[in-house]
């Protein structure tokens, strides 16, 4: 738009400090002559003040002008918040309504802004305002209309900007949003013992005459039976969960729904709680003194979380040299107070080369059997004394046993082998991907041992096997208990380094915790977990065969089938997006495993109504204003008026005006300057005054 506006300005010929020394020397000349009263004076100092008129050059000076159009930033919160219901809708229609009201003004100018999820910071509305206003100038900007929530979690105590801030909100004031704060949630617990988590259900916006009373609160873990408790509102209410076994349990905290909240997606808390083991308490009883001895307890001793008792029998009962006992310097075998008294104070029982020799009744024996068979755990390293009457397999204890030896001379076999991984085995995680194991027809590239037995197999899988196809390693599981049993006495020599070694440290280790039920040495499982917004379903088996289809079931019912794709060693894995915030539940149709899904902007669902008060130091630092869209079927977008800088830039009540500031910015693109007094026109006048004074003072 251009303008053309005209003043008066001076371009002095001289500097004005001798323009000022002429004058004053002009003032001089003429004091004396009005202190005489003297003809002509008047015209005298006429003529001098024309001749410093002349000297300061006088111009009318005219200015082009192109007037600049003002910009106002419509900004568009779109986090999750905003999305609730029909607030996005709302919010879209009234975008629309505003860019047509702005369009109206010929001297504005609109840009809009989208504002998008702040990753896990809330929403950063005054971060992207202020980042669109750098290319903004500030001599420019006619005002800010925020379409939000007004739930902006980077409000600034002081804005960086002077012009309006007018907030428009979706549907009214007075909404209430009932949620579930989580105060303290452990992510780790002990297992047989419980966690405490302090939660507190809320009621965000109710008056102060509904605050009280109680809700029900809905607590499942793990897909289990839910357990409903009634808690107070507004105050903290503690929940014991008894951790029971090893690994993630998936707890999911409801509370029920309020009668008009504004959404339900605050309402549950969902906490992901990993069961570890205290102290491991380990039974490591040698039969005999021997070479491999020294392999099991440096193993057991290696891991600071193992509790390690360890008992070797020296003198068998059957060996009597007449020494009297109270000479002998040996502690007796607390046979009944390891396995009656204590026996269930252990994590694992460990029977290295260990022959009955009357030693343990089978009263005892038979309370080994039961122990493994109620969740316990059973590990036998055995050599020649497995064969024979004194064998274990012939005891009570031999029916928790996976394999016997043959008998008859047969049982025994001598000669150098190097053992090798079974197909079952290449899929268990106790043997899978061993260093040195063989892969395929390859040979394996561990060291040799030369003594193993030969076995039936009752149960279990056989995961090592020598080069003949008898088995050397068998894992079991008995009712709730696992038995391990190692058909070689050998294993010692890779711990020595013989003819290359081997992995024993690796293998007994992996052995060991999978016996004590560790999480990630599950052969049959099925796990999932959500990270970064993908849920990763994990399934390991041992059974050969095509991946099995997976039924996915989100937060809100909704169920997914997919078939797994297949990574090797026993494992097949699924991923999917896993957008909503709750359990996710996962079944390959025998198992069934659950996955958390925290919110992924926890500040963004803290609180869901609408609510200027968090923008309110920004709107009334700018005197801006707030206004409400109404209901989706009475929406009402406020109107837009241009304002004089210094005036209300609001007006009225509930859907009234909204003003944006006219700055009335311009840049000058030419100046023209007309001297009022040019030489040709100043040299007369000065002279034809100077000569009206000359002549009057000489009357």
């Amino acid at each position: 738009m251009q303008s053309a506006i005209s003043g008066l300005d001076f371009a002095p010929i001289l500097p004005l400090w001798l323009l000022g020394g002429l004058g004053l020397l002009a003032l001089l000349a003429l004091v004396p002559a009005l202190w005489r009263r003297a003809r002509g004076v008047w015209w005298r100092a006429l003529s001098f003040a024309l001749l410093l008129l002349a000297l300061a050059n006088p111009r009318l000076v005219e200015e082009s002008r192109e007037t600049r159009p003002d910009i106002a930033l419509l900004v568009q919160d779109r986090s999750g918040s905003a999305r609730i219901g029909t607030r996005g809708a709302e919010m879209d229609a009234a975008r629309a309504a505003l860019e047509a009201e702005a369009a109206r003004f010929p001297d504005l100018e609109l840009r809009t802004l989208d504002v998008p999820e702040g990753g896990n910071q809330g929403t950063r509305l005054m971060t992207a305002i202020d980042r669109a206003l750098a290319d903004i100038p500030r001599a420019r900007l006619a005002g800010i209309l925020a379409l939000t929530d007004g739930q902006a979690h980077d409000v600034p105590a002081a804005p960086s900007f002077d012009a309006p801030f007018h907030t428009i909100l979706p549907g009214g004031p007075g909404g209430v949003d009932r949620r579930v704060r989580l105060i303290e949630a452990p992510g780790f617990g002990i297992v047989g013992r419980s966690v405490e988590l302090r939660v507190a259900v809320e009621d965000l916006g109710a008056r102060p005459s509904e605050t009280g009373g109680a809700v029900r609160l809905t607590i499942r873990r793990d897909g289990a039976a839910p357990r409903i408790e009634s808690v107070p509102l507004g105050r903290e209410h503690r929940i014991n969960v008894p951790v029971e076994r090893g690994g993630p349990s998936v707890v999911e905290i409801a509370a029920d729904e309020r009668p008009g909240e504004v959404s339900t997606v605050n309402n549950r808390a969902v906490v992901t709680i990993n069961g570890v083991r205290d102290r491991l308490r380990v039974l490591l009883v040698s039969g005999e003194p021997h070479s491999g001895e020294r392999t099991w307890r440096r193993l057991l001793k290696a891991d600071p979380n193992v509790d390690l008792v360890h008992f070797t029998i020296l003198r068998p009962p059957e060996k009597d040299d007449l020494t009297p006992l109270n000479e002998l310097a040996l502690i007796a075998f607390p046979v009944r107070e390891l396995f009656q008294v204590k026996l269930r104070d252990f994590d694992l029982i460990v029977f290295d080369r260990f022959a009955n020799r009357g030693i343990l009744p089978p009263v005892y024996l038979r309370n080994i059997a039961e122990y493994v068979r109620g969740g316990g755990a059973l590990l036998l390293s055995v050599g020649p004394e497995f064969l024979g009457p004194t064998s274990l397999a012939s005891t009570p204890l031999g029916a928790v046993l996976p394999a016997r030896p043959l008998s008859g001379t047969g049982g025994l076999a001598e000669g150098a082998f190097r053992p090798r991984v079974t197909e079952a085995g290449a899929r268990h995680p106790v043997t899978q991907g061993l260093a040195g194991a063989n892969a395929g027809d390859a040979a394996p590239a561990w060291g040799r041992w030369y003594r193993h037995l030969r076995a039936d197999t009752q149960s279990g899988t056989t995961v090592m096997d020598s080069p003949d196809g008898a088995p050397l390693l068998q894992l079991d599981r008995v009712g709730d208990g696992r038995v391990a049993l190692l058909l070689s006495d050998q294993i010692w020599l890779w711990s020595r380094g013989h003819d290359g070694g081997g992995p024993q440290a690796e293998l007994l280790r992996r052995a060991a915790h999978w016996l004590m039920k560790e999480p990630e040495l599950e052969e049959e499982d099925l796990t999932a977990r959500v990270e970064d917004g993908t849920l990763t379903v994990t399934r390991r088996s041992v059974e050969a065969g095509p991946p099995p289809e997976l039924t996915v079931t989100a937060p809100d019912g909704t169920v997914t089938r997919r078939t797994a794709q297949a990574e090797g060693g026993g494992r097949a894995v699924l991923a999917l997006p896993a957008g909503q915030p709750g359990v996710w539940q996962a079944s390959d149709g025998r198992r069934t495993a659950f996955a958390a899904a925290s919110a992924a902007n926890p500040l963004e669902i803290a609180d869901l109504r609408a609510d200027p008060v968090r923008l309110a130091p920004v709107t009334a630092a700018t005197a801006g204003g707030v206004r409400w869209l109404g209901n989706a079927a009475t929406a009402e977008v406020p109107e837009l008026r241009r304002v004089a800088a210094g005036r209300d830039m609001a007006g009225g009540s509930g859907h009234g005006w909204l003003g944006l500031r006219r700055n009335q910015d311009h840049v000058v693109t030419g100046i023209d300057a007309l001297p009022l007094l040019p030489p040709w026109l100043a040299l007369p006048l000065v002279l034809g005054v100077a000569l009206l004074a000359w002549r009057r003072e000489g009357r």
